[in-house]
C-alpha cells in the first residue's frame, strides 16, 4: 500500500528555492519513498535533539527531506534543504 504524502507551508516555500534537476530527483524520490519508505537509496533515519520524532531521507548529494509520520499510512513533509541548512 502506499503511503498518502502531506507538504506543510515551509517545505512548499523550501522548495521554490531547488533547481529544476533537484526538484526533478526529489520527485523520483518522493515516487520511490511511496512505495518503499525504507528503500537503501533513501538512507531513511530517524533524528534526536530538536528534531526527535522526525525523519531524514537523502534526495541527492547534500539534500535532505525532513518529515515526520502522522500515522501509519501517512506522511508529513515539513522542510527540505541542504544539510547545513537545515542541521546548521
Amino acid at each position: 500500500m502506499k503511503i498518502k504524502l502531506q507538504f506543510n507551508k515551509q517545505f512548499e516555500k523550501d522548495l521554490k528555492k531547488l533547481s529544476v534537476k533537484q526538484r526533478s530527483k526529489m520527485g523520483d524520490r518522493l515516487r520511490l519513498f511511496e512505495i518503499d519508505q525504507y528503500n537503501r537509496l533513501l538512507r531513511n533515519h530517524a533524528l534526536n535533539g530538536k528534531y526527535l520524532g522526525y525523519r531524514s531521507i537523502n534526495i541527492s548529494g547534500d539534500i535532505r527531506i525532513l518529515y515526520k509520520l502522522i500515522d501509519e499510512d501517512t506522511a508529513l513533509f515539513v522542510q527540505i534543504g541542504t544539510h547545513s541548512e537545515l542541521y546548521g
